[in-house]
């Protein structure tokens, strides 16, 4: 059987594994340190990050929720590692779509996602367990989705920002998108009605800032 590299020994990592057995993959999960590993309490293959060079041959998705960690992760192996799209097979795609987010670089797309049209996706995104994304939207590299998130027409996520289970983001429109600024966090439940700031946090129904 094929292997993939996971980047992670965390749930994150293990729904990416999970992808992977669904695409006919072994994933071969990589552990920070040896505490880590030993940690670790699943039958999976755990190899150490200090040992990656023994396994260039493999692609690779980063299992990480965290998008600073993540992107320190694709800075540091960006010209070693190939980093590959992960797609779970239930994941639908308007006209194009599909083709659009396999042109980028470490995209995860969890289980029951749905992606509409004209939508441009950055590299080293996750969008987990039936989550939506719809027209006109545009998502900057890092971006972390949470399941059940739902972002409407006409918005612009800013780099490694976070947006929580449940979160609906109302649409902007084509003049002037809806605007979530870059390491932003979003919280779980909250709806999103006006522009968020850059590094914020923003909870509640309607959305307000709280840091």
């Amino acid at each position: 059987m094929k292997q993939i590299g996971v980047f992670g020994t965390s749930g994150m990592a293990r729904e990416a594994g999970d992808i992977a057995w669904a695409l006919g993959y072994e994933p071969v999960y990589v552990a920070r340190d040896q505490a880590e590993l030993d940690a670790y309490s699943f039958s999976d293959r755990v190899v150490l990050e200090c040992d990656i060079d023994s396994y260039l041959d493999l692609g690779y998705v980063i299992g990480i929720g965290d998008s600073s960690i993540r992107q320190r992760i694709a800075q540091r192996y960006g010209e070693r590692l190939n980093f590959v799209n992960l797609i779970h097979p239930s994941a639908s795609f308007g006209r194009g779509q599909r083709e659009l987010i396999e042109s980028r670089r470490g995209v995860i797309v969890c289980a029951g996602v749905r992606f509409t049209n004209n939508i441009q996706v950055g590299d080293f995104c996750i969008f987990n367990l039936n989550s939506t994304i719809s027209h006109d939207v545009v998502i900057d590299d890092c971006v972390y989705v949470a399941p059940g998130a739902h972002v409407t027409g006409n918005v612009h996520i800013g780099t490694r920002s976070w947006i929580g289970s449940g979160v609906a983001i109302n649409q902007g429109n084509e003049s002037m998108k809806r605007q979530i600024g870059a390491d932003t966090i979003i919280g779980s439940g909250a709806v999103v009605v006006n522009d968020c700031d850059p590094n914020a946090v923003y909870i509640g129904v309607p959305a307000r800032r709280i840091k």
